[in-house]
């Protein structure tokens, strides 16, 4: 037993974590850009709620579900992966921009959370809820539209300064004056 256990940690060992957690990352990086890129195809193509408000709310429903089974997975990937990665790699714990893209990443699920997907879900129902009943309020449907727009938007923001972190890495280090 004792033999078969070393073995185990042999290999273990010869696991490079840190490409294993990288490579992770970049798979629930692209999860997130193709979520994204899913609800722009959808609200493009969807139809107006004016010419079918069934068809609108099958779009609407449909955006719900990306969100819930693309974005806020690939995003909780990315974060799990990305925090493995400085765990994994001791010249990410002393960067300050690795900790600046932690706290990016956090905010970008929490904004996930609480603005996208919440939005994406009102909005959904509503839509259902408007063709069930053959009806709707354009004021408030309007509104729901918007919020969920502009959480997509802040989304993206957020999205883009993340990468130009990781790619730019500056320095946020305090200079010691002698």
């Amino acid at each position: 037993m004792e033999y078969e256990c070393s073995a185990v940690l042999a290999c273990l060992s010869m696991i490079n974590w840190s490409l294993i957690f990288r490579l992770l990352h970049h798979l629930g990086s692209a999860g997130i850009l193709g979520a994204f890129a899913a609800i722009l195809i959808v609200v493009t193509y969807a139809p107006a709620p004016e010419v079918s408000l069934v068809g609108y709310a099958a779009a609407r429903t449909s955006i719900a579900m990306i969100s819930k089974w693309i974005l806020v997975p690939a995003l909780l990937l990315v974060i799990c992966s990305g925090l493995l990665s400085m765990a994994a790699t001791p010249a990410y714990q002393n960067a300050g921009w690795a900790w600046f893209k932690a706290l990016l990443g956090l905010a970008m699920f929490e904004g996930t959370l609480v603005i996208v997907d919440a939005a994406a879900r009102k909005t959904a129902e509503f839509a259902a809820a408007a063709a069930q009943a053959g009806q709707y309020d354009p004021a408030a449907l309007a509104t729901l539209v918007a919020r969920e727009q502009n959480g997509l938007w802040a989304l993206l923001g957020v999205a883009l300064a993340n990468v130009v972190v990781g790619v730019w890495r500056p320095r946020f280090a305090r200079q010691i004056k002698d």
